[in-house]
């Protein structure tokens, strides 16, 4: 049986957000750590995902749990190492709760068999690792089949749900009826949107919790434009001319330095003086990388502004099995493009290898861009939302999950109601590059409604609360 895989969590220390937080608001900060580290004591608290790369459930746990850890609380973080015939499985499952087909198959006997082989090897090896009293912290549909033996071993068992949609259909039911069975005995369910929470599930078990970024990891933090510039060139997204380091700082404090480049589909790399749309995303359908490019095309006609598509290298991302197939679709548009345009459309995979490097990588691609933007179709919650928000960016974004909850149209982006409209989303881009006024105070107003409601440290008294109930328990 293969083990489950540790991810190395860092320590961070809380005092990094004095600097963003009023005095009063940083002293409830302190409070909380101070009550986790006497309500945890002796205890364990685990984290088990699909995946430590590529996606939001990565982000925001290497985002959060080093905190946790600063906050002196025994914080652990494993991996599924299951098959890729688990991960078509869950995969599906993952489509199906965003009311997407997906490849078209079912969620049947087969499936089931294969989801329940695959979770009791892993079940089995956590036992070994697990003490009574410990809390389990399950994510996602891969893992929810693992809730009747955590409750077994004597665990408190919490399944967060990062994903839904705002109407549930038949698929979406399909899904739950697949599920249901093995979360009847969780202890705590957590969804990011209200509107997320599934038919009869008991509403004295369930906590909402938007997820939230570190300002501080390399993904968020600032740089000056020199920097940003240097790394765009390390990439090979940015012509060259800019004699800068392309460095950065390390999760945990330690200088770092971007040393790969991306792997690139381009005609030729994007001058100095050009407008810049970007999307950054997974190589998913439901975020329609390929209906982006098709936009731009056929309503961005300035020779000026181009468009970078950006995702994880599709090797990289374990539980993804139709990444591939996703960005191939996508290169084949870029290919079939008029000359003139293909010039000005860039695909960027990033190298995963390093996710602080990986992160650095991303920090620089939205802060050199000029809009943002998530035409996806459907969402779970859309982090990068609130980390190009966080930038000062202006954001284009689908009413869709929780990019709705981000982003206040015309107050903190613009949202685009019907997500396939393609005029409408080149006509909210064009808008923003001809009046950089507006855009200015779109990003100006988007900071600052990620300092009031996304940041790590809020979701983190949230976290607190949460865990210490189940622990009194």
């Amino acid at each position: 049986m293969a083990q489950p895989k540790f991810v190395d969590i860092a320590t961070a220390p809380l005092d990094r957000y004095r600097s963003i937080l009023s005095e009063e608001e940083f002293a409830v900060v302190e409070q909380v750590a101070e009550r986790a580290r006497e309500e945890f004591a002796g205890r364990a608290i685990w984290h088990v995902s699909s995946t430590a790369r590529g996606g939001g459930v990565a982000e925001i746990l290497h985002s959060m749990l080093p905190y946790v850890r600063g906050a002196g609380v025994d914080t652990r973080w494993v991996v599924l190492r299951e098959s890729d015939d688990f991960f078509l499985v869950t995969k599906r499952l993952h489509n199906h709760l965003h009311g997407d087909p997906g490849d078209g198959g079912s969620l049947g006997d087969a499936e089931r068999l294969t989801y329940e082989n695959a979770l009791a090897s892993s079940a089995a090896q956590l036992a070994r690792l697990l003490q009574p009293g410990d809390v389990v912290y399950l994510h996602d549909p891969q893992t929810a089949g693992l809730v009747p033996a955590m409750k077994e071993l004597g665990a408190k068992v919490i399944w967060r749900c990062h994903v839904g949609v705002d109407k549930p259909g038949r698929l979406v039911h399909d899904a739950w009826d697949f599920l249901r069975p093995y979360l009847a005995s969780a202890d705590t369910f957590i969804f990011s949107r209200r509107a997320y929470i599934w038919d009869g599930i008991d509403p004295d078990k369930v906590w909402l919790m938007p997820p939230s970024i570190d300002p501080f990891s390399p993904k968020n933090q600032d740089l000056d434009p020199g920097t940003v510039a240097a790394i765009l060139q390390e990439i090979g997204i940015l012509a060259d001319s800019v004699e800068h380091a392309p460095v950065f700082m390390r999760g945990d404090g330690s200088p770092g330095r971007v040393e790969r480049s991306g792997e690139l589909l381009q005609e030729e790399p994007i001058p100095h003086d050009a407008k810049v749309v970007a999307q950054i995303s997974r190589w998913d359908r439901l975020k329609d990388p390929h209906g982006l490019v098709e936009c731009f095309a056929e309503y961005i006609d300035d020779p000026t502004v181009h468009l970078v598509v950006t995702g994880p290298e599709t090797e990289a991302v374990s539980d993804d099995p139709e990444g591939a197939a996703v960005y191939g679709d996508v290169a084949e548009t870029w290919r079939r493009l008029p000359d003139e345009t293909r010039r000005r459309v860039h695909l960027v995979s990033l190298p995963m290898y390093d996710l602080d490097e990986n992160g650095a990588m991303v920090n620089a691609l939205q802060r050199g861009a000029d809009v943002l933007v998530q035409k996806s179709i459907a969402e779970g919650f859309g982090l990068v939302v609130a980390e190009g928000m966080w930038k000062g960016k202006p954001f284009v974004g689908s009413r869709v999950g929780g990019i709705q909850d981000q982003i206040i149209d015309g107050e903190s982006g613009v949202l685009i109601d019907d997500p396939h409209d393609l005029e409408a989303f080149g006509r909210a881009i064009r808008s923003l590059l001809d009046d950089p006024a507006r855009a200015e105070a779109l990003g100006q107003a988007a900071r600052e409604r990620v300092r009031e409601h996304f940041l790590t440290v809020g979701r983190l008294i949230q976290y607190v609360e949460l865990v210490a109930s189940l622990a009194s328990t």
